[in-house]
């Protein structure tokens, strides 16, 4: 696992070598100086020993709620678990304020009015801990005390800047801590969006090997039977479909080589000359346009895997005499005049179908949806054959 960036390591449950959140928490106990300063100068005895003890054990109980809270939240935030803190059952929380605002008043022999400091703190950690309607609401209830507080006890010096330190304390952390939580899921998205991708290109790259080497060891294996065949008969014609044989091995070993360099490339002029090949190998009259139109590059090569996946089903699976190849400005057309598809000879689909559910036909499917086109199957005219169409739905490419 690659350690955190330097910065979040600042952030609780970071999980950094040095997990420095604490020192979010910790920095602002600086205000607690006041107060432990008012208790240390009291006079010896049992009332500033209690308000010395009371304060930084309030310190500690904070910057510890602070931590667990904030790095409970934050885990919530990047996974979408429950876990132990953070937010948690609704008695835990308010015993939790509850032993805040006791270690608060226990300073009050010893620090007198400064102990009202502690309240900033409690309106802190009631957001962290209560949920937002409550936890305004408890924030709402401190400031009063901190603007009555002074008022009911004569001794007590007024605090005017105290009621605004808690409302922006509550505000502050409020923004703090949401900000943090949308920084955890925007940093669980770009994994996920990551972990997406990385899936895609392998089913990318696993499509584009299905379609290479099954129509080039379709080929192959045709070719070798008919070099099987005229063997004895014609030692010379096999001879040459035997090259042909280890030529096409070669170029099927390249464009492996090429799908996984990620420069494959699949024109439409050089899978006609090879739909050619492969067609007149297997016995079947090829009807072939006699020149490609110029077509954009994006089209063209769609229209090339097309011609591809159409011509090895024709040589595997129809039983044809023939096979046909249209191709047009903003088209193209592979029919046969074999078996056809199993089902109602008059049914012609666009989408998924059982019937003709093959791995090629899926990942020529995807690239016509890239392109902006699609895919039509069905029987050929008279309900004789296949018929293959992938046809475009706007002039421009994508």
């Amino acid at each position: 696992m690659t350690s955190p960036p330097r910065s979040a390591r600042w952030w609780p449950g970071s999980h950094g070598r040095r997990d420095l959140g604490w020192v979010v928490g910790a920095i602002w106990l600086v205000y607690l100086s006041q107060p432990i300063s008012s208790a240390w100068n009291h006079p010896p005895g049992f009332a500033r020993d209690l308000a010395v003890g009371a304060l930084a054990a309030f310190g500690l109980a904070y910057v510890l709620i602070f931590v667990l809270v904030v790095r409970a939240r934050l885990r919530r935030a990047g996974t979408g678990t429950p876990t132990t803190w953070g937010m948690l059952d609704n008695r835990l929380n308010w015993v939790l304020l509850a032993l805040l605002l006791c270690l608060g008043l226990l300073a009050i022999p010893g620090a007198g009015a400064d102990w009202l400091v502690t309240i900033v703190y409690l309106a802190t950690a009631a957001v962290l801990l209560l949920p937002r309607r409550t936890a305004l609401l408890v924030v709402a209830v401190l400031a009063v005390v901190a603007a009555v507080a002074p008022l009911a006890v004569p001794a007590w010096r007024s605090q005017s800047h105290l009621v605004f330190s808690v409302l922006l304390a509550a505000f502050a952390t409020f923004g703090v801590t949401r900000l943090a939580e949308r920084n955890a899921d925007l940093l669980s998205a770009q994994r996920e969006i990551h972990r997406l991708a990385v899936a895609g290109e392998r089913a990318r790259a696993a499509r584009d090997l299905h379609d290479i080497l099954g129509h080039s060891l379709t080929v192959v294996a045709v070719k070798a039977e008919l070099a099987g065949r005229l063997l004895e008969v014609d030692p010379s014609r096999a001879a040459v479909e035997i090259a042909d044989v280890e030529r096409l091995a070669r170029e099927a070993l390249a464009d492996v080589r090429g799908t996984v360099g990620a420069y494959r490339e699949v024109t439409l002029a050089g899978e006609l000359a090879g739909a050619r090949s492969a067609l007149d190998a297997a016995g079947i009259r090829a009807d072939l346009p006699d020149s490609v139109p110029e077509l954009p590059a994006g089209r063209a090569e769609l229209f090339g895997w097309a011609v591809r996946e159409g011509v090895t089903n024709v040589v595997r699976h129809s039983g044809a005499r023939c096979c046909t190849v249209r191709l047009g400005p903003d088209h193209v057309e592979v029919l046969d005049d074999g078996r056809g598809p199993v089902g109602d000879p008059d049914r012609s689909t666009t989408g998924p179908d059982p019937a003709y559910a093959g791995h090629g036909l899926v990942g020529l499917r995807e690239r016509a949806d890239q392109a902006g086109g699609r895919v039509r199957l069905g029987r050929g005219p008279g309900g004789r054959g296949f018929r293959l169409r992938v046809e475009m739905d706007r002039a421009d490419d994508r």
